[in-house]
């Protein structure tokens, strides 16, 4: 099981590279396709970790994957700005999934 890292920034891969996860720096569209999809292709990455950013700028391919795939898992993971999502995120999306306001 391989794991590769998608990021918009040198410092998460440096950090990652350090922990033995290869990966690649996307800043735009053409450059994440390119990674994603030869990411997605390769049967012997099971695990897929996505910075906030790439994840929020190109959602849309994400998401169509997700929906039409089994594997690999795709991980959203903060960078090293931090958190990039509201404070009630975690309330937002419970209530968008089952409807449940909480």
């Amino acid at each position: 099981m391989k794991i590769f890292l998608i990021s918009d920034n040198r410092d998460t891969l440096t950090g990652m590279r350090l922990t033995g996860i290869k990966g690649a720096i996307a800043h735009d569209e053409t450059s994440f396709k390119k990674e994603f999809f030869q990411a997605v292709s390769d049967t012997e990455i099971a695990l897929i970790i996505i910075t906030e950013k790439i994840s929020r700028n190109f959602d849309n391919i994400i998401r169509e994957f997700k929906l039409s795939a089994k594997s690999p898992l795709i991980v959203e993971i903060p960078d090293r700005h931090g958190l990039g999502r509201s404070p009630d995120f975690l309330t937002k999306y419970i209530n968008e999934a089952i409807g449940i306001k909480i």
